[in-house]
């Protein structure tokens, strides 16, 4: 049956957060409803609440839940009532990319994520009044004390798992973490450069920590994240705001040039300069793109030395299998996302938008009660 809850609703494109009464549909055979416990606010979530992504709107974003299963749909199986679960992207499960292990490139994952806003039938599960809100984000719309989430984006966890502290697992710090381990994987005596020492820069920090890769090169404008970032593993940090990237990297690899880059800024000047600072063989993940339409010239020649350039969806995680790996490294104190987490309640949801936009918090967490 029909479920009614409170939602944090984005009217419009630059309007903000506002906390409103909706309405969540019946479960279909292959959902599951929610009480979500904790949301990360990711920087997706605020992009498309500024109206860079045709998202519909009025919506109901978030994409990093936690929570408690409170129901299932007929044909369930992965959960059952009760059960603890993390939250991430959804995908069909049918197309050639999901059946290769690479869900995050599922021929509907646009749709059925980032700007569709309805299930693939073409209707909301969330309501408000009668009239269906934007809703289905990344199969699951967690920033609400009740969501309808697809099974394929569930990922069961213990019992006794920090929901609260886990909830970034879901996009954010799998991202990081995927871009370094199923992408980079670098050798042994590796070099990597990570621009931009945010969430997603600063997990692929301590994912490289855990690789033969014995140079971490962290950049960024922020002189308390860089900090941050060699308390958590950066053997070296560049200031961009004193020091050019470009002339940095070639004094620190003798003009050699770095094996692998994780570029989270989506700024297309750090990323021409990321590429350009490749050694021959190395690869660049393009992980913070740029607004659409914006072109990076990269000169051919350049690129002929066995040099890539590899953009990454959710870090091509296979969630059934990286988030439990992810959750044990956290539970044994070798990936302390801890550091990155800040806490807010829900009702200041956009307190916690305003921190992160102007650098005063990393990963906002929500926490929501009963």
């Amino acid at each position: 049956m029909s479920t009614t809850t409170t939602a944090a609703v984005v009217e419009s494109a630059g309007s903000g957060f506002a906390l409103s009464e909706v309405t969540l549909d019946d479960l279909r055979p292959d959902e599951v409803r929610v009480r979500v416990v904790a949301a990360g606010v990711c920087h997706t979530d605020l992009g498309v609440a500024a109206g860079h992504l045709p998202f519909p709107l009025p919506g109901v974003l978030g994409h990093e839940g936690a929570g408690i299963v409170e129901d299932v749909g007929s044909s369930v199986t992965k959960v059952a009532a009760g059960d603890q679960v993390l939250l991430s992207y959804t995908s069909c499960g049918r197309c050639p990319h999901c059946r290769d292990g690479h869900p995050a490139y599922c021929d509907t994952w646009l749709p059925s994520n980032l700007i569709g806003g309805e299930r693939a039938d073409g209707t909301s599960p969330i309501s408000r009044d009668g009239v269906p809100l934007g809703g289905h984000f990344f199969g699951q719309s967690s920033f609400a004390h009740h969501a309808v989430v697809d099974e394929r984006s569930l990922v069961k966890v213990p019992a006794d798992a920090p929901l609260d502290l886990l909830a970034p697992l879901g996009c954010g710090i799998m991202t990081g973490v995927g871009a370094v381990w199923n992408v980079l994987a670098p050798r042994p005596g590796a070099t990597l450069l990570v621009t931009g020492a945010g969430a997603v820069g600063l997990s692929a920090i301590m994912a490289a920590l855990l690789t033969p890769a014995t140079r971490i090169i962290a950049a960024d404008r922020v002189p308390h994240r860089l900090a941050l970032a060699a308390e958590l593993g950066a053997t070296d940090t560049v200031d961009t705001t004193h020091q050019d990237l470009g002339d940095a990297i070639s004094k620190l690899t003798s003009g050699r040039g770095v094996d692998g880059v994780v570029e989270t800024t989506g700024n297309a000047g750090v990323l021409r300069t990321a590429i350009s600072a490749l050694a021959s063989r190395g690869t660049a993940v393009i992980v913070g793109a740029p607004s659409f339409g914006t072109e990076v010239p990269v000169d051919v020649n350049f690129m002929l030395p066995g040099r890539r350039v590899v953009g990454l969806t959710m870090g091509d995680a296979e969630t059934q299998s990286l988030i439990p790996a992810l959750v044990d490294l956290v539970a044994g104190g070798r990936l302390p996302i801890d550091r990155l987490v800040t806490h807010y309640a829900f009702e200041d949801i956009q307190q916690a938008v305003d921190d992160v936009l102007t650098g005063v918090t990393i990963k906002p967490v929500l926490r929501l009660a009963g």
